[in-house]
């Protein structure tokens, strides 16, 4: 399945080069949104990336920010004209609340993704019996297949084809020896893991339970990072994900984090070692 440019990614655009032009015209959100008679939160959820813009407002917000470049009027006019229309993950609005949908589109527009978690094999390159097999303790049988069958789409479209982001994960020795869905689930998923090992856009390391303790040993995180050279963080809680897209310090400590434990962790034969390991253990229980 080909990832397609979808709305989020010009939003996310227009989010960028907006709020870097009225800052560089020295004004406040409230200062902005008062000369062109919009609300506040208007202006808010636009430079959130969580709203789309006409071409009739944005040449408003140009001109009371002087931007007067052609080229770049004409690309931010191209991405008020895309930034409509429904994203990917439409089918399922029931059930993506507004943080995750944020998530997604900017995982449809990333060129790296860079994914750690402590306890489980991350959504990302979980099989579809894992997925329900871990849902299932807190959802209802049917919320449980359709969240597994957009698990599933998200796979489709980060590792169909040959074009799309370089991925790295790093695995805990946690998440492969939690028996997830039973033994038969559980060997599935590892055989699975190893045959994303091999995938050329994934670089996969396992983290061992003699690495010790680290910054996020109690919690998961996943970077996104863009062609602009901005990374984003987003911290993945049991029911909700949540974005640190301002606080820069934090980012980077979790930037610091995933080198320090990918440096730690094991990789190539040894990372493949530790999982057939574990898969024997499975046939012997």
């Amino acid at each position: 399945m080909a990832r397609d440019i979808d709305p989020s990614l010009n939003r996310r655009r227009l989010r960028i080069e907006l709020r870097k032009a009225r800052e560089d015209a020295g004004l406040t959100q409230r200062d902005a949104a008062d000369s062109v008679e919009w609300s506040l939160s208007k202006l808010i959820r636009l430079e959130a990336g969580t709203v789309s813009l006409s071409v009739t407002d944005l040449r408003a917000l140009l001109q009371l920010y002087g931007v007067t470049e052609p080229g770049l009027v004409a690309e931010l006019e191209e991405a008020a004209r895309g930034s409509k229309g429904q994203s990917w993950w439409a089918p399922y609005n029931d059930m993506v609340h507004p943080q995750f949908a944020q998530y997604l589109g900017y995982e449809s527009a990333t060129t790296s993704l860079r994914t750690y978690n402590p306890v489980l094999i991350p959504a990302l390159f979980q099989t579809e019996d894992y997925a329900m097999a871990q849902l299932a303790p807190r959802s209802a049988p049917e919320e449980a297949r359709r969240s597994a069958e957009l698990r599933t789409t998200r796979q489709e479209r980060m590792f169909d084809g040959g074009q799309g982001p370089e991925v790295r994960i790093v695995l805990d020795e946690a998440a492969i020896r939690r028996v997830v869905g039973g033994p038969g689930v559980m060997r599935h998923q590892l055989e699975h893991l190893k045959t994303m090992s091999r995938h050329p856009r994934v670089t996969m390391r396992l983290l061992p339970f003699t690495a010790g303790a680290h910054y996020s040993v109690a919690g998961s995180f996943i970077l996104l990072g863009f062609r602009d050279g901005d990374d984003l963080l987003f911290l993945e809680g049991p029911t909700s994900m949540s974005s640190s897209r301002d606080d820069l310090e934090l980012t980077a400590r979790y930037l610091e984090c995933f080198e320090e434990i990918s440096n730690k962790a094991y990789r190539g034969d040894r990372m493949i070692e530790l999982i057939d390991a574990v898969m024997e253990s499975l046939d012997n229980t």
